[in-house]
């Protein structure tokens, strides 16, 4: 009952914020998705960093640990790299361009006869196919977390139960996992009204509030995740024996070889080296939001100056692959020797059902290991996590809805008319449940969330190179846009039919996606001078934009100059921050009779190196200010 009353007063909270945010958010599209640009830089970062916490995310971890150990993990915080340079090149020029969605972007930044059908395209791409899927993976572990803790069958009286029981197997569908032992139509109906439970209130304040109240709800879930997360890291630590029982345990139950190739920073495996490399070295980049695209530049847009944008990134960044991936090492770590599985299942190929059954893991010892009280507060942690994600999702999605596909292709390109703004937002609400229903459905074909995450990531990789060199390269145009989505669209689904190891799939992709969007940028027309100008005077893009600097009476090198100065910085943060982790991770978890002297000079070097990219952080990015003395007077 305790752990009842906790979650309750959590679901209170979020609903008393989307009714004080329901005034603004009714305005228009501006204060709906964009809180009115109000958002300082470190609440933005946190945001961000509560999306990105998900549910699912620590149950991936766990799975990615129990497959290939900790230096797998290294597919997660590789994407500190896209953090770091959407903070340091792309945050502000997002914020500067003064767009709702990224898609709107395409008619500020292009021209031709294909820019409307290329937002469009991108409205449903984004909004629709790649959201949908990912608030699908969200309630795959939302329905894991759901099986365990909430038992419809036992807290509602029996002939409604029953009645409902009946409904839903009329449906035809089967969410039950078989980790509870329950009877797999007590578990779908009991998964279902859970299901249907979550999102109705995460819907509620989302829809009602728009993106403040997303905003507002995420800080608390983020630091009620977090909080939770600290004191199940504390139960697992204590169950063993402490950190230094850990490696002992580990190798008592595997072995010492296989244990210090489950707490590998590095890869043991000399066979699987090249391939992991290139994997993780292309998904950054290859990736659906490369250049911050989606709810993370919807946040930078949401800063009320180009600085907080800045912030933002780098906030989200440390939060993200520093603060809560230390915490998720200590618990699947201690997971491996709580639970332990027979190495024999890796050995004859795992497969999906042995990764979403180490996937249950993370659930199971929080059902099994904390006590009355702390497991409430570790539960609305998840739910806070799953809600955070959810909400973010639909209020992304919606954003395409409302404002490209409705104000702009049938409203104003189709009907020949201007939308109202309460017209708008009305729309927008609507699209939020609309949004949710196609990723209901979604759900119920998915299998483990590593195998949905893998499918997602390849039909996002087509487009990520093009992403980052439409704000680097002027020559780049509407043509070069289209040709990298249709090759997403067309080729993955032959690779996943045709090319078994993710790494090459990946790798075509990119490759293929990326040599289409290059080669028809040089075989088709330009974009026009004049939205080139236009796009230069407003965002002030950096790298190669020689001509139109020149046209804009600017030192064509400048753009240049600055994209290697902010290169630069992201680099060198990058290497803080990967540092500072494995400095900590391994003071944390180490091999048996490990010297902890390596681990104390990555966090000197991480310290040292602060310094030399910390007073970008500090300055505004506009041009003009923290530039050269020639920088300088070139912007008057």
């Amino acid at each position: 009952m305790v752990d009842l009353l906790i979650v309750l007063a959590f679901v209170l909270y979020a609903v008393s914020s989307g009714l004080r945010a329901r005034k603004r958010a009714s305005q228009n599209l501006s204060e709906y998705f964009l809180a009115g640009k109000t958002l300082t830089g470190w609440r933005a970062g946190v945001s961000m960093a509560a999306t990105q916490f998900a549910a699912d995310t620590p149950l991936l971890v766990t799975g990615l640990i129990a497959t290939g150990g900790i230096f797998l993990v290294w597919r997660l915080w590789i994407y500190g790299l896209a953090f770091l340079l959407m903070g340091f090149v792309f945050a502000a020029g997002w914020r500067r361009a003064g767009v709702v969605t990224d898609a709107e972007l395409a008619e500020l930044r292009y021209s031709g006869p294909g820019v409307l059908a290329l937002r469009g395209l991108k409205a449903v791409y984004y909004g629709t196919v790649i959201n949908c899927v990912v608030i699908a993976m969200v309630l795959v572990a939302a329905l894991r977390i759901a099986e365990v803790f909430l038992v419809w069958h036992a807290w509602l009286p029996t002939g409604l139960y029953t009645s409902l029981s009946q409904a839903i197997q009329g449906l035809g569908i089967s969410l039950a996992s078989g980790a509870t032992g329950l009877d797999a139509s007590i578990a779908t109906t009991n998964n279902l009204i859970s299901i249907i439970a979550l999102v109705s209130f995460t819907a509620f304040y989302s829809t009602v509030g728009g993106l403040r109240s997303v905003v507002v709800t995420d800080t608390v879930q983020f630091f009620l995740a977090m909080a939770g997360t600290l004191i199940y890291a504390c139960v697992v630590i204590a169950y063993i024996g402490g950190l230094e029982e850990l490696p002992k345990q580990l190798a008592a139950h595997y072995g010492e070889e296989a244990a210090e190739a489950m707490l590998s920073f590095t890869p043991s495996q000399g066979e699987v080296l090249m391939p992991f490399l290139i994997l993780i070295s292309l998904q950054w980049f290859f990736q659906v939001s490369s250049d911050g695209s989606g709810y993370l530049a919807q946040r930078a847009m949401a800063c009320r100056t180009d600085r907080e944008a800045r912030i933002a990134g780098l906030v989200f960044a440390w939060l993200q692959i520093v603060v809560r991936s230390l915490l998720w090492l200590v618990i699947g770590v201690g997971l491996l020797v709580i639970y332990p599985f027979n190495p024999v299942d890796i050995a004859n190929g795992g497969g999906e059902q042995f990764t979403a059954s180490r996937e249950l893991v993370f659930v199971t010892g929080i059902n099994d290991l904390l006590p009355t009280g702390v497991r409430g507060v570790m539960l609305v942690g998840l739910l806070a996590a799953l809600a955070s994600t959810i909400d973010t999702h639909m209020n992304w999605g919606a954003s395409y809805w409302s404002n490209d596909l409705y104000k702009r292709l049938l409203c104003q390109a189709w009907l020949q008319r201007e939308a109202q703004n309460k017209e708008l937002v009305f729309v927008a609400r609507v699209s939020n449940i609309l949004v949710l229903g196609i990723a209901l459905i979604i759900m119920t074909q998915l299998g483990s969330i590593q195998a949905a995450w893998s499918v997602s990531l390849l039909f996002g990789a087509g487009t990520g190179a093009v992403l980052v060199l439409r704000w680097l390269w002027e020559r780049i145009n509407v043509f070069s846009e289209i040709a990298a989505m249709l090759i997403s669209l067309i080729a993955a689904p032959i690779l996943l039919m045709t090319v078994d190891a993710e790494w090459l799939r990946i790798a075509i992709m990119g490759g293929l996606s990326t040599l289409a969007a290059i080669g028809i940028t040089f075989f088709s027309p330009a974009t026009e001078h004049a939205v080139l100008d236009h796009f230069y005077q407003r965002v002030q893009p950096l790298g190669f934009w020689h001509d139109t600097a020149l046209r804009m009476g600017d030192d064509p090198l400048m753009p240049l100059r600055q994209f290697f100065r902010e290169l630069k910085n992201t680099i060198l943060s990058a290497l803080s921050l990967f540092l500072t982790l494995i400095g900590f991770g391994k003071l944390l978890i180490h091999s048996v009779d490990e010297s902890s002297l390596w681990a104390w000079i990555a966090l000197g070097l991480a310290a040292m190196l602060v310094p030399f990219w910390w007073r970008a952080v500090a300055v505004s990015p506009r041009r003009g200010i923290d530039a050269g003395p020639d920088e300088k007077r070139m912007c008057g």
